[in-house]
């Protein structure tokens, strides 16, 4: 083992963490992902700061709540000065990439306020979120938004896949009957094989652009964010993962008939309305989705077990941390909700594994503290030495978990959903501005509060794990001081945001008082 001089930054795209094995799956099994959980930590309690792929990956991004840094929703631009990864990363030394998503909006506003060109000097990695962008993917191109440019269409093309748009009739498709396409965009079609092999397919094209990367680097430090777009929808896997798993593999929905009733939380209940939730509340619809995504998973995890093995020739396993996660989940029918939308663990909640490999590290370790996405940045400035600007950052390095020096690095996680433009929130009138919910979980509770006019949802996290008892409007005294205590570690949250960006904490501390400066005197007689 050596000192960390790489980072390897994997996030799968819409990753459930009960469906890989090491987080308790029965019959869909991941051993390469779970060879990772042998080599680090396991966290079972790890939290994203949104359950929607944009606002959760500019968290990760930059070590700030979605609250502080502003970018909501997804194609709402993160603000021209927020800096990223690779501002904090290329001054250690390291040369810092994308394969595939991102999911970054350019606040080109404020680019042109500022005279910035996206396409040279230092607004080229403003435009890009700090990335150098390798094989960027963000995997979701419909026919009338699709770039003429995207690397993965041009990949496809070179080898013999045509079309207007190769993304969608070959990786995402099937054959229809007659010649026709079977859209994958359709979830009828989720039980038939992507049109495209195997070897061309989305996630092994990413994987075969991150070990070139790799390979390109040699012996120069990197960061590499390797970036899955599956099994993000649309749920269409290639032979042999598409009928890989079957009805008899899925896990049963995770739901009750009380979620269903009068008394369940009107906005809970509105969104239980949206069409992607009717749907998956279908058991024909969901038992012919799960598999596909089941396929899914299990061709990421034979791709990590590629990789990993690339990573041992290169002699790179010791010298590289590797972190494996998710953006946020997916539902699936769970609570008769699809999509990820809300704050239930299966969306909030995902995979985090991390692989230290210094020597103090430990070694097949499971950790219940509490971490969220915001930990990602100071993390790897904390491994590579250098020091975390506390007046910028939000989040808290988890080196000290890995290495056995702390048992927990914070009281509660939080985490936002802007979902102003939702049905729900246009059926209840709510405007953009009041159309927010923000959650607060502990080891034991969780509370999602949606603004004084409707009531919050309460969980009793260590009774019922499920959250399949909102006590939000139970007047029992365990629940009301429960709420008031987590009503406590919002208010706190919200007043320790780092909004002096400006001058450093050490600045600050050395600053002198007004009294004392420049010969000022306030006050005296």
């Amino acid at each position: 083992m050596a000192k960390v001089r790489n980072i390897l930054f994997i996030m799968c795209d819409q990753l459930r963490a009960d469906h890989l094995s090491c987080y308790g799956h029965q019959r869909l099994a991941t051993p390469h992902i779970d060879a990772l959980a042998a080599r680090g930590t396991r966290f079972t309690r790890a939290y994203v700061q949104a359950p929607v792929c944009g606002p959760s990956r500019m968290s990760y991004y930059t070590g700030r709540y979605t609250l502080s840094h502003g970018a909501t929703w997804n194609f709402v631009p993160l603000p021209v000065g927020e800096r990223t990864l690779g501002d904090y990363l290329r001054p250690a030394g390291l040369r810092v990439a994308v394969v595939g998503k991102t999911h970054h909006a350019t606040d080109l506003a404020g680019m042109e306020w500022l005279g910035l060109s996206p396409n040279e000097g230092p607004g080229k990695f403003i435009a890009t979120g700090g990335f150098e962008e390798f094989g960027r993917d963000d995997g979701i191109h419909p026919d009338h938004n699709v770039s003429p440019t995207l690397a993965y269409n041009e990949f496809l093309r070179a080898n013999g896949f045509t079309g207007t748009n190769p993304w969608h009739e070959w990786a995402n498709a099937a054959a229809g009957e007659n010649g026709a396409i079977a859209s994958g965009w359709l979830l009828r079609n989720a039980h038939l094989p992507a049109r495209v092999p195997e070897k061309f397919s989305e996630t092994a094209y990413t994987t075969d652009r991150a070990m070139a990367f790799i390979t390109e680097q040699g012996e120069q430090p990197w960061c590499l964010h390797l970036s899955y777009i599956k099994p993000h929808w649309p749920y269409m896997a290639p032979a042999p993962y598409h009928d890989r798993y079957g009805r008899e593999d899925c896990q049963a929905p995770i739901r009750s008939a009380a979620e269903r009733g009068a008394d369940a939380n009107p906005i809970f209940r509105g969104f239980q309305e949206h069409p992607e939730s009717v749907s998956f509340s279908n058991d024909e619809v969901r038992l012919n989705v799960l598999p596909a995504y089941m396929g899914l998973v299990k061709q990421i995890d034979d791709h990590i077990g590629r990789l990993t093995a690339f990573l041992a020739k290169a002699g790179r396993l010791d010298d590289t941390m590797i972190v494996f996660t998710a953006d946020h989940g997916d539902y699936l029918g769970d609570h008769w909700q699809g999509e990820k939308e809300f704050m239930y663990e299966q969306g909030v909640g995902v995979p985090m594994i991390v692989v230290d490999p210094s020597p103090e590290a430990k070694r097949g370790a499971v950790c219940g503290a509490l971490v969220e996405a915001v930990d990602m940045v100071p993390t790897f400035i904390d491994v590579l030495g250098a020091k975390i600007p506390t007046h910028l950052i939000e989040g808290r390095s988890f080196l000290p978990l890995l290495r056995g020096t702390a048992a927990a690095i914070r009281e509660a996680a939080f985490s936002e959903l802007d979902f102003a433009i939702y049905p729900t929130a246009r059926k209840l009138g709510m405007g953009a501005r009041e159309a927010r919910m923000v959650m607060v979980a502990t080891l034991h509770w969780k509370l999602v509060h949606f603004g004084k006019a409707y009531p919050p949802q309460l969980f009793d996290l260590r009774n019922d794990p499920l959250e399949l008892a909102d006590r939000g409007r139970d007047g029992g005294a365990v629940y009301v001081r429960a709420r008031d205590d987590l009503f406590g570690h919002l208010f706190e949250w919200m007043r320790a945001r780092r909004n002096r960006i400006g001058m450093t904490d050490e600045a600050v501390d050395r600053r002198p008082s007004p009294a004392a400066t420049g010969g000022v005197k306030i006050g005296v007689w």
